[in-house]
């Protein structure tokens, strides 16, 4: 049997948790605008774009913000990043700069808990997992903050595949980047 595993871990967001879920059950097709440098386009195939059931694909680019990292440091880190290289390189094997893929998922909708979950179909990510879940729950915390729990559940097809620890790390970063956006909206 291949290797599976649970990650969990919380998004601290800004405005009420309804506000978010509205967002992500109901507004995929503003992600392209709201966070492109993540997400070029949602598809959805069947059913509506809030509905229990539907099925989407997502194309997306992760590992971007590597780029993003490396662009912050001058020629004086030069000497830093030289003393580092074996981890930078790591990093930069593991996170693939800029790697285009698509991910279709079918979406199961709990209004009642503010919960999605995406369940893999097909993509990318699909090549390497036999199951490949990511559930986010918004949970009001103040009066106008919530947090987003992110719990992606996976198995592995077989054990030379690496665990997908690097997409809880994009998932993540998805979702605190669409904080800003649902906030200003």
């Amino acid at each position: 049997m291949a290797t599976s595993g649970t990650y969990v871990t919380e998004v601290p967001l800004k405005g009420t948790a309804e506000k978010h879920y509205k967002r992500w059950k109901s507004e995929n097709h503003v992600f392209p605008d709201a966070i492109g440098h993540h997400i070029q386009n949602v598809t959805v195939h069947e059913g509506e774009h809030d509905s229990h059931g539907s099925i989407r694909s997502w194309n997306y680019t992760w590992g971007i913000h590597l780029l993003y990292f490396f662009s912050f440091f001058s020629s004086q880190h030069i000497s830093f990043i030289y003393d580092y290289r074996n981890l930078f390189n790591e990093l930069i094997h593991v996170c693939e700069d800029g790697k285009e893929e698509m991910f279709k998922e079918k979406r199961e909708v709990d209004d009642e808990n503010l919960t999605l979950t995406l369940r893999g179909l097909e993509g990318h990510v699909m090549e390497q997992l036999k199951v490949y879940d990511v559930i986010y729950q918004f949970i009001p915390k103040t009066e106008d903050t919530c947090a987003c729990k992110i719990t992606i559940v996976w198995e592995k097809r077989n054990d030379d595949s690496p665990e997908p620890s690097t997409y809880m790390k994009f998932v993540k970063s998805l979702v605190a980047d669409m904080d800003h956006h649902v906030n200003k909206a």
